[in-house]
């Protein structure tokens, strides 16, 4: 079969994964004050960073319009025998649920919820390009991916937590306090929602080698194909930590360095970094 590949713009691919693998990006909106843009078209993480440093309000992101969907399904599908599009986690976006709606009446399309964001998201999608070289059934490729999605084991280290204030998601005395004690939060991606979970204290270069060290300490349970290290703009040495921390844990066949999207930079701001890979079981 001849299967095209579409995802979220939040799956925080390289341009080269991208570019290589043939994936159609469907782009969210960011809305910026009364303004609205596509994410990664229209507007950057670059962009958001210098809007909030000036004062601004924090950006949000907007799902995809069913309309949109259909217009680009349509569009792709011609040429193919069938389309897979990995969506944006349920819990976090409606994309999901407008996708499926954009589908229902177009027999050779099958939507995938990856139950996750980021790079997270990114892997799934990693993993449906490869199925779709083989791939005979389209149902036992949806079905081999939804397989997949509970098995990534996606979180982040925040060095600041700024954004998360505003957004409503921190209240100020506990970032007050979390600031004070040089505390930094890992922010875990667990049954399709963001939950707040080790924090870790001391320097960002610190925090990010015992954060590493914790997500990695099971080597055995972990498929060792391919980890992402995703991040907004932070330093070389935080950056290099975290490389030099997974090739001390355990060897991977690929670590690969992206950028956080306008979805993560909208939440979580600068100085944020997450490693990102996928479990031979689930969690319980």
């Amino acid at each position: 079969m001849k299967i095209k590949i579409t995802a979220d713009s939040t799956c925080d691919l390289s341009p080269e994964q991208i570019r290589d693998n043939d994936i159609t990006i469907v782009p969210l909106f960011v809305n910026k004050g009364d303004e609205s843009f596509l994410d990664g078209v229209t507007i950057t993480p670059a962009d958001i960073f210098a809007h909030v440093a000036a004062g601004g309000s924090l950006c949000s992101t907007a799902a995809v319009p069913v309309g949109i969907y259909q217009e680009k399904f349509a569009q792709l599908s011609e040429g193919y025998d069938a389309l897979v599009h990995i969506s944006l986690g349920s819990g976090f976006s409606s994309c999901y649920q407008n996708a499926c709606i954009a589908s229902e009446e177009m027999k050779n399309v099958r939507v995938i919820d990856s139950r996750n964001l980021s790079s997270g998201q990114g892997h799934v999608v990693m993993e449906a390009c490869k199925l779709a070289k083989t791939a005979t059934d389209l149902d036992e490729m949806k079905a081999a991916l939804e397989e997949l999605t509970p098995r990534v084991d996606a979180s982040f280290l925040l060095e600041r937590l700024d954004y998360m204030v505003k957004g409503g998601r921190c209240s100020f005395v506990a970032a007050l306090g979390a600031n004070l004690l040089k505390l930094k939060p890992c922010i875990e991606v667990v049954d399709n929602r963001m939950i707040v979970g080790k924090k870790y204290r001391g320097s960002m270069v610190k925090c990010i080698e015992a954060y590493v060290r914790d997500r990695l300490a099971d080597p055995a349970a972990i498929v060792p194909e391919r980890i992402f290290v995703t991040h907004s703009p932070v330093t070389d040495e935080v950056d290099r930590m975290a490389h030099d921390t997974i090739r001390a844990c355990m060897d991977f066949d690929e670590i690969d360095d992206t950028r956080a999207g306008c979805t993560i930079s909208c939440h979580c701001g600068e100085g944020c970094l997450g490693i990102l890979y996928i479990r031979k079981e689930a969690k319980n």
